[in-house]
């Protein structure tokens, strides 16, 4: 892959959120030359309003990359723009939801929810009206007294949500912010989560190891690679919504997006290309038991 420029002046203004990573390093003993490279030649463009699932095996420098986007960490090689201005610490504009919902045990659902707006320019009367209008977005009217040890783990996800929603964002980036729930509490925020993005239609980058997961949300499916991270390649899932788990469409693009990681060496280098075209009668899942047991 060709080498991708660092100088961050030149930027695109054509895409809301332009990721371009020519090189992010660790300090390591272990590696050779004391540097482990985590991520090499990512570029990532996000028009406004887009849903972009990033998926890849633990090791290959999702988390890495959001960290990056969300301004936390900024000693790397490369640019992250947002509407054309460079992402130099974090900011209002992005929000982020993580796999444990992090919530204050001392504060209520709305309280918790209404730290999402502390250091917003809000009056008090705007901020109460915003906090109500998120706890229903997310369906916890009743709750809105509760402490987080009286609701549910999948009800204080939700809450993570709203927090990471209710200050408007023009970026919401998730990681694995399903990864801890049983998967019907997962299936169930999942959905959730897609009607919340029709309602809102805010950019979203949701890292995930869940391959139904990745295609179930995303309109692109980024397939990452370790070792460093790289992108692979990317698949739209040009897939109506709300999505059918069960539709042989959306079984063939899962299918081809887990053959990445059943049979790697089966793959070419990196590349950007479109799910394959439909067989005239798709198998439900076509790997055997004894291939899936190596899928991560």
């Amino acid at each position: 892959m060709s080498s991708i420029t660092t100088d961050v002046t030149e930027t695109t203004t054509t895409h809301d959120l332009d990721i371009r990573v020519a090189a992010k390093n660790f300090d390591s003993s272990q590696a050779a030359d004391g540097n482990l490279k985590v991520l090499e030649d990512i570029a990532l463009q996000l028009p406004a309003g887009e849903f972009v699932s990033i998926v890849g095996a633990s090791g290959c420098g999702k988390s890495t990359l959001l960290r990056l986007v969300l301004g936390l960490d900024t000693d790397y090689q490369g640019s992250i723009t947002l509407d054309g201005e460079p992402i130099r610490g974090p900011g209002l504009e992005r929000g982020i939801v993580f796999q444990d919902h992090r919530l204050f045990p001392w504060l209520t659902v709305e309280q918790n929810i209404g730290v999402g707006l502390r250091n917003a320019n809000f009056s008090a009367r705007h901020k109460r009206e915003l906090i109500a209008e998120h706890v229903a977005l997310v369906g916890l009217q009743g709750f809105e007294k509760s402490f987080p040890h009286q609701i549910s783990g999948g009800m204080a996800q939700r809450v993570a949500i709203a927090r990471g929603l209710v200050n408007r964002p023009r970026v919401l980036l998730l990681d694995e912010p399903f990864g801890a729930l049983d998967a019907l509490t997962r299936a169930r925020l999942q959905v959730e989560l897609q009607r919340i993005w029709q309602k809102e239609r805010i950019t979203m980058l949701l890292v995930t190891h869940d391959v139904e997961e990745a295609v179930f949300l995303g309109d692109r499916v980024v397939v990452m690679q370790p070792h460093p991270g790289r992108i692979r390649r990317i698949v739209p899932v040009n897939l109506p919504h709300p999505r059918n788990r069960s539709d042989p469409a959306f079984i063939r693009i899962r299918d081809d997006v887990l053959a990445d990681f059943l049979d790697p060496t089966e793959r070419g280098p990196a590349d950007v290309r479109p799910a394959p075209p439909a067989p005239a009668a798709a198998p439900v899942f076509p790997f055997s038991g004894e291939r899936l047991r190596f899928a991560w």
